[in-house]
């Protein structure tokens, strides 16, 4: 598969155009974690303010990966990436030329939605890649997008650094986020004209209804239902920390629980809808067009403890780096960019491991064992440590961190393809649900030694959990032969 990413034919170019779009989103979503200091500093912050801000960095991307999936499902990759890519433009430049507390906190919530990206990508790589290959396609396609957050952490401090020379100090940082706008505008205008939803002569499949995912079944459909409470807790836990920094009075954190409230009851009005003939017993689908709910819902959880543990140690580790070992802020953000950078390899070895061990399922559930070992190891980190040995354990941990994601969606798009961006987005927003959960819990936690290593036993432990329930609950795939791909040379890179 290498061979064919440098070929840049067929599925391959496809690929590449997919992995670097979604870098580029990463680049975006993370540009502001190398600055929480330094912006901290420039706009008089506090501590707590300065948290919340990449907490609401998390906010939107919860109900934005649903919607996602569900535009993607109806309108294609093509349009939905494209679109997205040039709308984060616009909170770029928004949080470039932010004032004070308030105008970061709304261009944050914003940028958000940038991190629905993921989700178009996994449709658009499943269409053009076999069965057999698609643990390794998606492996590269999240690891090196996933290696966005490694840029933004060791690359912008450098542009920002650079920038010296055109503006004094503290105005480094804007440049060097307004610049990630300018280059994401200029390639979703070359994604659209480069890039198509399927392989020459294959019909784009869509949903036979939309506005909710289809079930199959009356016991999916209350599974479901179940599924989302979580999503809507995790806002309503954000709204609640807004409220605590004073963003929000608490007569606007209570109208937004109550709106948060009759957005839950509408959507699921929307999926009783979508999925009404099943619920009422009229519908019944064959057992070669069923799936089962409950294996989605253990690759929620596998991509919250996973992927969802990511976003929010990216967020902090810089932090952690500089005041565990005292490191200047310049230093601090490449070395905590060491966790990001082995998304470069481990994502795509989970992916590729799970298309050859020949069991996903038991790929997946020895990389979420090691996402619990790895981060009970980490919270014995402390500045007694040699610096070497510390980024040496992050590294370690980052590999079943990322290969666990790898894994997770080595297993999504082989469950129903025609609702595939909604089964991914269903994922990708527990992703942005774990992250919300982690990031306030270290938001609450002391700035000290013990809060550190108290962050990362509950990263540990959760993952442990969520390990012993793939090994017990979670099932081997099998591909419907009504979703079978035919043995197409070019879909394989001959």
């Amino acid at each position: 598969m290498l061979r064919g990413l440098l070929s840049f034919r067929g599925p391959y170019r496809i690929l590449n155009f997919a992995w670097f779009a979604f870098f580029l989103t990463f680049v975006l979503w993370f540009n502001y974690a190398p600055f929480t200091t330094v912006i901290r500093e420039d706009l008089h912050l506090t501590v707590a303010q300065a948290r919340t801000i990449g907490l609401c960095n998390l906010a939107l991307t919860i109900p934005a990966r649903i919607i996602i999936g569900m535009v993607l499902d109806r309108f294609g990759p093509r349009i939905t990436f494209s679109a997205l890519l040039i709308y984060a433009a616009i909170p770029c430049f928004a949080f470039a030329s932010a004032q004070d507390f308030n105008q970061l906190v709304l261009s944050r919530l914003a940028m958000g939605i940038v991190g629905a990206g993921f989700v178009v990508g996994i449709r658009l790589v499943g269409e053009w890649f076999q069965p057999k290959q698609i643990g390794f396609a998606q492996g590269i396609y999240g690891g090196w997008g996933n290696f966005g957050s490694f840029a933004a952490e060791a690359v912008l401090p450098l542009i920002a650094f650079g920038s010296a020379f055109l503006y004094a100090g503290h105005e480094n940082w804007r440049l060097a986020i307004a610049l990630c706008g300018i280059v994401s505008a200029i390639y979703g205008v070359i994604f659209y004209f480069n890039v198509q939803n399927t392989p020459p002569g294959r019909e784009y499949q869509r949903p036979t209804r939309n506005g909710g995912m289809e079930v199959t079944s009356r016991k999916s459909f209350w599974a479901l239902v179940l599924t989302n409470i979580p999503m809507f807790g995790a806002l309503a836990l954000i709204t609640w920390r807004l409220q605590l920094v004073k963003f929000l009075s608490p007569a606007a954190m209570y109208g937004i629980w109550a709106f948060l409230i009759v957005l839950f009851a509408i959507q699921t009005y929307q999926l009783y809808q979508v999925n009404r003939e099943v619920v009422q017993g009229t519908k019944h689908y064959p057992p070669d067009d069923r799936y089962q709910i409950s294996q989605i819902m253990v690759l929620n959880l596998a991509y919250a403890v996973s992927f969802g543990s990511e976003l929010a140690v990216v967020s902090m580790l810089p932090e952690f780096f500089e005041h565990t070992f005292n490191l200047s802020h310049q230093i601090a953000g490449p070395v905590a960019a060491t966790y990001p950078l082995m998304n470069l390899i481990s994502r795509p070895a989970g992916g590729l491991i799970s298309d050859k061990i020949g069991s996903r399922k038991w790929t997946l559930t020895a990389m979420i064992g090691g996402v619990g070992v790895g981060y009970m190891m980490m919270s014995l980190i402390t500045g007694g440590w040699l610096l070497a040995l510390a980024v040496t354990m992050t590294m370690c941990c980052a590999f079943f961190v990322f290969g666990g994601a790898g894994a997770t969606f080595g297993i999504a798009p082989l469950i129903k393809r025609r609702v595939t961006g909604q089964i991914a987005g269903n994922i990708g927003a527990y992703g942005s649900v774990g992250s919300v959960i982690y990031a306030t819990t270290y938001s609450l936690l002391p700035q000290t030694v013990e809060g550190n290593r108290t962050f990362f036993q509950c990263l540990g432990m959760t993952a442990i959990v969520v390990c012993f329930l793939c090994a017990f609950v979670l099932k081997e795939p099998v591909v419907a032969k009504s979703e079978a791909f035919a043995e197409d040379p070019v879909l394989v890179g001959h």
